[in-house]
């Protein structure tokens, strides 16, 4: 039984509900942008802001995890025939896209995520391993974690190894010693044994595991996970 010694978390879809987040930071900054060039904007289908961000990605594959700098082309796309010359429309994208920021954090966390990490941040180094581009800082949380690594700080997404590799360069601590956790089976789950980090799965949907025969330990109430951790890791 390993001694646990680094905990890192996922942040979207682990600690709250990403969908509700982006679908109110996207109502909220659309209509924000209208009301700012007073004119109605034809957004589309959530079928046409797929191909739209999809047609970005390849044409520039770095914005796969540059979302700040998406999230800039995607406001350009729909707003830059409003503006006759580049540096008003450059500011226009600046100031909608620290709208969009600051609605992007606005979270409601799940019931018992801010207790939790109150006491394990007692016990153990504890980190932040996103995809996204919420802010521990914004969110008021930054002081229970010792580091947070985005994709953008290591220019790729889990499941590939850059995030676990630079907390391991971080925090000193080998991969036996530290437990992972997050929503997702692959970027998560996989990323993390890939490299032989423990790890544990928070299930709020009751997903069924059909990757392998080895389930992880799972959980989807963050009022079990001290338990949990203590039951299997012994810390």
């Amino acid at each position: 039984m390993p001694e646990i010694k680094l905990i890192t978390f996922d942040l979207d879809d682990t600690f709250w509900d990403i969908k509700s987040t982006i679908i109110n930071a996207e109502i909220n900054s659309r209509k924000w942008i209208e009301d700012k060039i007073k004119k109605k904007i034809e957004w589309g289908t959530f079928d046409d802001f797929l191909e739209i961000r999809n047609e970005l990605i390849k044409e520039n594959p770095s914005l796969d995890y540059d979302l700040g700098l998406l999230r800039k082309k995607m406001i350009s796309y729909h707003t830059q025939k409003y503006f006759k010359n580049q540096k008003d429309l450059d500011e226009f994208i600046e100031e909608a896209y620290m709208f969009f920021l600051e609605e992007r954090h606005k979270v409601e966390f799940f019931d018992d995520v801010i207790p939790v990490l109150e006491k394990l941040s007692l016990n153990y180094k504890l980190g932040v391993l996103t995809n996204g581009n919420a802010d521990i800082k914004k969110l008021g949380i930054d002081h229970m974690f010792d580091f947070s690594v985005s994709s953008m700080d290591v220019k790729s997404n889990k499941p590939d190894q850059g995030h676990f590799i630079r907390a391991k360069e971080l925090s000193q601590i080998n991969f036996h010693n530290t437990l992972h956790v997050g929503d997702h089976p692959v970027n998560d789950v996989c990323g993390a044994r890939e490299l032989g980090i423990n790890v544990m799965w928070f299930n709020l949907n009751n997903l069924v595991w059909d990757i392998d025969e080895n389930p992880p330990i799972q959980f989807k109430k963050w009022s079990d996970f001290v338990n949990l951790l203590e039951e299997n890791y012994g810390n």
